[in-house]
């Protein structure tokens, strides 16, 4: 097989060698066999294993680079390494890929309500009784005067407060998961569209939300977050209406 054919796809369709290759070294890391930090074998050993040129593992190299699964280094230590994992870029190709799907209309303002009852509702009870002092500074720092805030100030406060609460429920998953989605209804709804009475509603839940957090009720808080996501998505389906319709 010469190195063009093992680079690229073949004439009879299989898939190209490069991402054989890349395909099992995927396994190997997403299994914990090769861990954070592992330097990858060589070239050479890669190219014998796998019986194929310099050219094929390097374009499995750059593919799993691309999905940040390996970093290359320079040098006399140099080679390449499995990358440890960055909460901010594995959320960048989360949200990425939600704000596809929803370019696509391939999901409805019900799904992404959906996700955010499931992250939002359990840590809004977690946020109760693991918070911190500063936790409850920064969610009071988030609580506007609707009569002197501006349309961008009231909007980021919004997003803010969310994101507070997951981050004082101390998974760093939730926030991966939810921050997206988060992102994703901020671009695709304009809040100038915002029925009268919106923002006085989300400043009244988000004060009766932090009341509970602040006395360690998690039951209370987890009532009231539902409450406050169900008032949410029955506002973002009318305004999803109304730009359909636009």
């Amino acid at each position: 097989m010469t190195e063009a054919n093992q680079s690229g796809a073949s004439k009879s369709g299989r898939r190209p060698a490069y991402e054989i290759v890349a395909d099992a070294l995927r396994v190997r890391i997403l299994a914990g066999e090769l861990t954070p930090g592992t330097r990858l074998p060589p070239d050479a050993e890669l190219r014998a294993e796998f019986g194929v040129g310099q050219s094929t593992v390097r374009e499995a190299i750059r593919t799993l680079a691309s999905e940040n699964l390996v970093h290359t280094t320079r040098g006399v230590t140099g080679g390449t390494f499995v990358a440890t994992p960055d909460i901010g870029q594995l959320s960048a190709h989360l949200e990425a890929g939600v704000t596809l799907l929803a370019a696509a209309e391939g999901v409805t303002v019900d799904q992404l309500m959906e996700v955010r009852q499931l992250t939002e509702v359990p840590a809004a009870g977690s946020a109760a009784y693991r918070h911190t002092d500063a936790h409850l500074e920064e969610l009071r720092a988030t609580i506007f005067d609707l009569s002197a805030a501006v349309g961008p100030e009231v909007y980021a406060n919004n997003q803010e407060f969310h994101r507070i609460l997951l981050r004082a429920a101390d998974n760093p998953l939730l926030d991966l998961i939810t921050v997206p989605v988060f992102r994703v209804i901020g671009s695709r709804f304009s809040r100038d569209v915002a029925p009268e009475g919106f923002w006085r509603c989300v400043d009244e839940d988000h004060r009766a939300i932090l009341e509970a957090v602040e006395r360690r009720d998690s039951m209370t808080a987890m009532t009231l977050m539902r409450r406050h996501l169900d008032h949410l998505g029955d506002v973002y389906k009318q305004m999803d209406l109304l730009r359909r319709q636009n």
